[in-house]
């Protein structure tokens, strides 16, 4: 009888190994790919207006140097008028309303704008510009003009749709909800750009669907720090999330001061400056009083502001939000031409600087002409990728319909220790960005019952009876 041989030590079944732990980002990613694909899908068209009507607004600042040429330049002339002799002009053009503000041809060929407020057909807080040639006292014309850059009805057109599209207050919610969102699907996609192997970023000679998320992904990354700045400055004067930036900076002292227009009084509060009526007519007169703020050294372009009533001052402020910003005033009272109070923007709270210098370049104002065709090109950026976006979820369909979602329960992979961090850092975003929070818990909330029907029809099965 012959002995089975035992088998060897190779032979003999070995323990399977232990499986590999997961990273962090592993079980992290599927849970960043299903958010980025969700708020892509839903948020995407609001995004898409923003991105147009900003694109649209960025050539406004060029579009409204043509169109307006007749109102904004003249000839150059030898020597310029008084400022009063020029604002007498445009009131005896113009006598209705009230002069609330006085632009000094910031340049040789630029024309005067003297604005008047209480004009019939003019709503607040619109003014009518009246411009004046500053060399012979001839009014060029009379338009509506909006905001601290001096919109025009070209660039306040543009500007209110890419606000609230011309639906006032409530309108306002969309370009909101795009600024929360913007920036979250661009770090998420920026993540997951990385997180995929430098091959499969490739774009050339690729097809497809790989190709197409090829393209999405490299211009996403390259877009993507842009993509975040502009949400996170569309976001500083928003509704609500505008609010909440506000609340913090009053906390922590850091809003934005403005001259006290109250004889010999200190630097006022967030605002607190300026009047909005009177005639430019008050004591020493313009003329002096615009000498005055050239002897504290406010070069052009300036604005001068009447007294509100018989106890302010005036005050004259720059107005030049190109680089290097010049925002200094100064108080100057009317009975003796005397300043009274004068702040400087360099002594501005840091988080004012940045809110300033912030908005500038969201808007295309910092750096002028340079500044405006960056803008437009993330703009035609995020409307590329929106497009890829979309075409890449009906390639996931096979080119014949649009791709199922992603799987749900991504979430259940993520360690708590990663987990319960991330959503305390959401929640306290959400609480302070709501148009982010509210939405996210709502698809949260509709995806969690959508689960919950397809895991009760699953135990069922095909052949149960309802």
């Amino acid at each position: 009888m012959t002995a089975t041989p035992s088998p060897t030590t190779d032979e003999a079944p070995q323990p399977a190994p232990p499986a590999a732990r997961k990273s962090p980002w592993a079980t992290l990613r599927p849970l960043v790919l299903r958010l980025h694909f969700y708020a892509g899908v839903l948020v995407a068209p609001f995004v898409l207006v923003a991105a147009l009507s900003g694109l649209l607004y960025a050539a406004s600042f060029q579009a409204e140097k043509i169109v307006y040429d007749h109102e904004l330049t003249v000839p150059v002339g030898d020597r310029e008028l008084p400022v009063s002799q020029q604002v007498a002009a445009a009131r005896e053009a113009h006598p209705e309303g009230t002069v609330s503000a006085v632009r000094p041809s910031p340049e040789p060929g630029a024309t005067t704008r003297v604005l008047l407020t209480g004009v019939p057909g003019v709503e607040s807080p619109r003014t009518l510009a009246v411009f004046v040639d500053p060399y012979t006292g001839t009014v060029r014309g009379a338009l509506e003009q909006y905001g601290s850059t001096g919109a025009l009805p070209l660039r306040t057109w543009i500007d209110e749709f890419h606000r609230d599209l011309h639906l006032g207050e409530p309108g306002r919610l969309y370009s909101e909800l795009a600024a929360s969102w913007l920036g979250v699907i661009a770090l998420g996609g920026l993540a997951l750009w990385f997180s995929r192997r430098r091959a499969r970023r490739a774009v050339r000679g690729t097809t497809g669907r790989r190709r197409t998320l090829g393209l999405h992904g490299t211009v996403g990354a390259w877009a993507a720090v842009g993509l975040v700045f502009l949400s996170a400055t569309g976001l500083t004067w928003s509704t609500h999330a505008g609010a909440s930036i506000g609340d913090l900076r009053a906390a922590l002292g850091q809003q934005t001061p403005s001259v006290s227009a109250a004889a010999g009084g200190e630097h006022a509060g967030h605002d607190a400056a300026g009047g909005a009526g009177g005639d430019a007519a008050h004591g020493v007169g313009l003329d002096e009083v615009l000498s005055a703020a050239r002897a504290e050294g406010l070069g052009d372009p300036v604005e001068i502001v009447p007294p509100a009533d018989a106890e302010s001052a005036y005050v004259v402020q720059q107005i030049q939000r190109a680089w290097p910003v010049q925002q200094d005033s100064v108080a100057v009272d009317p009975a003796t031409g005397e300043v009274t109070d004068v702040l400087r923007f360099a002594d501005y709270p840091v988080l004012a600087k940045l809110t300033r210098w912030g908005i500038d370049l969201h808007t295309g104002s910092l750096f002028g002409l340079p500044n405006q065709i960056a803008l437009m090109l993330l703009a035609a950026a995020l409307v590329l990728l929106i497009v890829w976006g979309y075409r890449m979820w009906w390639q996931r369909g096979r080119g014949a319909s649009f791709g199922r979602p992603l799987p749900r329960g991504a979430w259940r992979q993520v360690p708590p220790a990663v987990l319960v961090p991330l959503a305390a850092a959401v929640a306290v975003l959400g609480y302070f960005v709501p148009l982010f929070g509210i939405p996210l818990a709502a698809f949260l909330a509709v995806d969690v019952a959508l689960g919950e029907i397809a895991h009760r029809r699953a135990r069922r099965g095909p052949g149960a009876v309802a």
